[in-house]
């Protein structure tokens, strides 16, 4: 009914494919858009063996970790829409919906749609994974924390932050971090910066669009002191929600953060 050639996938599962719809579930958005980048943990909650091309027949499933078990969750491909508006998350391709009938499976498995809206990113990884996650607090972070999260992404570990709640949710500072919100820690690297070394950790916002605004953003200045061979490897200038940002600028920005691996 909403499209002539829709597809499950469009070449391959990116993160930058999630685009946040109505729904207040962006603590599950951020586990899933980390889920992207690990694929021997997405080929489990996203059976490749459907589409709406061969055997087609409104159905789909998906798989969640839940009390020490993968559960299969079946749904149909109806989806919450609005005045001509997605509720649910949407891809950035108008004809591609793993996001969306993922969401809706996932709501499923908690009962509705409403009880997606706020919620845990810890318990988003882990229902993900089946894995271990393990929480730090950014108010009093261990000293090594820009290693911690360099060895995290090397051992191919899901991450995701957040920020402090305290004020009103979804509200963005002048700096262009939202309140009360959930993100995926994509990436970190230790590069040379001027004359010594510089811990930058890359960040992705749900939403799709929404970025950091301070040091280390797009349009930083401090790129400028950057040889060009990182420059070209780590800057990808656009407004797809994601960023870099100082080590330094993550601790006082973001109040935990979280890491999910398969084995302690």
């Amino acid at each position: 009914e909403l499209l002539r050639n829709p597809y499950l996938f469009l070449d391959g599962v990116s993160r930058f494919d999630i685009m946040q719809g109505e729904i207040g579930d962006c603590w599950m958005l951020a586990a899933l858009g980390s889920l992207t980048l690990q694929k021997h943990f997405l080929e489990n909650v996203l059976p490749k063996d459907q589409g709406f091309q061969e055997n087609y027949a409104g159905i789909f499933h998906f798989r969640f970790w839940q009390c020490g078990d993968w559960v299969d969750v079946v749904i149909d491909d109806r989806l919450p829409f609005l005045n001509g508006r997605y509720l649910s998350v949407h891809s950035r391709t108008s004809n591609e919906f793993w996001p969306s009938l993922l969401e809706k499976a996932y709501a499923k498995l908690r009962g509705s749609y409403q009880n997606l809206h706020g919620g845990y990113l810890s318990d988003a990884l882990v229902d993900l994974t089946g894995g271990v996650q393990v929480q730090f607090s950014l108010k009093d972070p261990p000293p090594d924390l820009e290693e911690i999260v360099k060895a995290a992404v090397k051992s191919r570990c899901l991450m995701g932050c957040s920020t402090s709640s305290q004020l009103r949710r979804y509200v963005e500072l002048r700096n262009g971090i939202i309140q009360g919100h959930a993100y995926t820690v994509t990436g970190a690297e230790k590069i040379p910066y001027k004359n010594g070394m510089k811990h930058i950790i890359r960040i992705w916002n749900p939403w799709g669009h929404g970025e950091w605004k301070g040091p280390w953003s797009d349009n930083s200045s401090q790129w400028d002191h950057v040889e060009p061979k990182w420059r070209e490897a780590l800057l990808r200038n656009k407004d797809d929600g994601e960023f870099w940002m100082s080590g330094e600028n993550f601790k006082e920005q973001f109040s935990w953060l979280y890491i999910c691996n398969s084995t302690p």
